[in-house]
């Protein structure tokens, strides 16, 4: 059910519930009395705006939500959702840029809060149509994560340890789920179109020795290429585009991907944006 179709009411019970707090210990952390947080979750009472602010904050609940449920409440909402190119965000664009270029020839990509992919660097676009090339053969192409992912032509067509793989993208959609229910019919495809890989990882007991880092394994014209990725994200973002947004590094993982990056991407000050 969405925050629009439930009351102030049943969102701040159901939130309180998921984070396992009692009534009487938010009530000793928001300094009111557990009777008031009674009252506000049956709909008798109305917070004020700085207490529901504190409110929200003791939930952990993503910006989006805590705009919609202040709005729910008559309150304007507290965090801005600018778009990237937004003058107030040139300090980010900045730092984006700089990670990406700084990170050529091996690849790297901004990915937004509905997996769409906001930018990439040389060694990313490289990669993309390398593995991709049918798709990436139009420009300009503004392609989506999961969709690239779900694509016949995609990107698990040449992975070769799908099943690996698989259950690392499920992991991700799980937690990104929580905070993007938008994301829930490509979720649902996603786990239609692999239920035979997730189900044998699920039932896979594994190995004696798990390597530290998942190695994604791509079969491609120039051999097998092995990379394994990091995670970069902005520290305490007061702006909901930058919070829900992820710079993924990739980082080859034996010297025949690095030379072979080395070889045929060209380094250079642009991006592809």
């Amino acid at each position: 059910m969405s925050i629009n179709s439930e009351s102030l009411a049943q969102q701040l019970k159901q939130a309180r519930q998921r984070q396992a707090w009692s009534q009487l210990a938010l009530s000793l952390h928001l300094g009111v009395s557990q009777r008031h947080i009674s009252f506000v979750e049956t709909g008798r009472a109305r917070p004020s705006r700085p207490l529901l602010l504190r409110w929200l904050e003791a939930l952990s609940l993503p910006m989006s939500t805590c705009n919609a449920l202040l709005q729910l409440a008559g309150f304007a909402p507290m965090f801005s959702a600018r778009p990237l190119q937004d003058p107030h965000l040139e300090q980010a664009r900045t730092a984006l840029s700089h990670l990406l270029q700084s990170h050529d020839p091996q690849p790297a990509l901004v990915i937004g809060a509905q997996w769409d992919v906001l930018q990439l660097n040389r060694g990313a676009q490289w990669l993309a149509e390398t593995l991709m090339p049918e798709l990436f053969a139009s420009a300009p192409f503004r392609p989506n994560m999961l969709d690239l992912v779900l694509h016949p032509q995609g990107l698990m067509r040449y992975v070769i340890n799908k099943e690996e793989a698989a259950a690392d993208f499920w992991a991700q959609l799980r937690r990104d789920l929580v905070d993007q229910p938008e994301l829930a019919p490509k979720v649902d495809a996603f786990v239609q179109m692999f239920a035979p890989l997730l189900q044998a990882s699920g039932n896979n007991q594994g190995p004696t020795f798990i390597n530290p880092l998942l190695t994604l394994r791509f079969l491609t014209g120039h051999g097998e290429l092995a990379f394994f990725r990091m995670f970069s994200t902005f520290g305490s973002p007061h702006d909901i585009t930058l919070a829900s947004m992820r710079v993924e590094h990739m980082f080859p993982a034996d010297e025949h991907t690095r030379a072979v990056l080395q070889k045929h991407v060209i380094r250079t000050t642009g991006l592809v944006a």
